[in-house]
């Protein structure tokens, strides 16, 4: 399968460069028109991992395919390094597909985009605000905003995370005065996993399960000042107005946040497909898991663009 390495200058300002790989389907005539699915990579991921895997499978199912990097982490530029905002992060989004309309070989009519964890939840925010996306895939979908806010198991009200703004805030006085705050997005040690959902992240991207040296795993403390208030389905049940798949792990902890956005989207064009024995994890590289995941992403998007 045919690959190139590209990158994009983002339009969104603050003279990032954008860095992706874009997977061509078999058989690719750069004189013809494609369909394009925009993958999104997980928080503390990047494009050689779970987005970069999707969308190879995806390409191998005959879709034309990019995975890229956020600004400020991997291959991207943008100082400070990891930076995790996730209205920067949404705003990706739209700066690659602003790039993909310029491409001879896009169809733009035909535009879909998927993410994994809060690549997922971040996509679905794009999608509310950009609808040159047509149709929408979720893998293991994360809210991060809901999920700093709330835990993992959705058991903590909102106002008890004033002391996260806080510290966010507090890092920002720090980061003036002394250097980069910084804190982890996925435990940075096994013994720091409060479950093994989590213990299976440290796994993923401090292991060779799925380690990659881009990926440290960390972002910057002062991201929580954005992250907080952060809602990735703000006024979907106004704008959400494209198809939606979400797929779950059937004993995946984040499932609720996948619900969250069925029950509110104002599309009646919803679908949740579980796969089952999976957990949120599962669905990042167990083979198995992904193909199934896979299968029934090739077939939406097939369906719907």
């Amino acid at each position: 399968m045919l690959q190139k390495k590209i990158s994009i200058k983002n339009g969104n300002g603050q003279d990032i460069t954008l860095s992706a790989i874009v997977n061509f389907p078999e058989g690719f005539d750069e004189n013809k028109k494609y369909p394009v699915i925009v993958v999104s990579h997980p928080g503390g991921g990047v494009k050689e991992q779970a987005s970069g895997l999707y969308a190879k499978k995806l390409a191998e199912n005959g879709w034309l395919t990019i995975a890229y990097d956020a600004s400020y982490q991997g291959e991207s530029t943008g100082e400070p390094r990891q930076l995790e905002n996730p209205y920067i992060r949404t705003e990706d989004i739209s700066a690659v597909i602003d790039y993909l309309t310029t491409i001879s070989y896009v169809d733009a009519e035909r535009i879909g985009a998927m993410g994994i964890c809060a690549g997922a939840g971040y996509t679905a925010n794009a999608a509310i605000n950009d609808h040159r996306i047509k149709a929408v895939g979720m893998v293991s979908a994360v809210n991060i905003g809901s999920m700093f806010r709330n835990g993992w198991e959705n058991n903590v009200k909102d106002a008890d995370a004033m002391p996260y703004l806080i510290a966010g805030a507090d890092a920002r006085t720090q980061d003036a005065k002394e250097g980069l705050q910084t804190m982890p997005l996925a435990p940075m040690k096994e013994e720091d996993a409060p479950n093994e959902e989590l213990r299976e992240a440290w796994e993923y991207y401090h292991t060779d399960r799925c380690q990659y040296p881009t990926a440290p795993g960390w972002a910057t403390l002062r991201s929580l000042t954005q992250i907080i208030t952060y809602d990735a389905y703000n006024k979907a049940e106004a704008f959400f107005a494209q198809p939606l798949l979400a797929i779950v792990g059937s004993v995946a902890g984040s499932a609720w946040m996948s619900d969250d956005l069925l029950k509110i989207a104002a599309t009646s064009d919803k679908k949740k497909y579980i796969i089952e024995g999976a957990n949120h994890m599962s669905l990042y590289d167990r083979e198995n898991n992904v193909n199934e995941a896979v299968d029934q992403l090739a077939a939406f998007f097939s369906e719907k663009l």
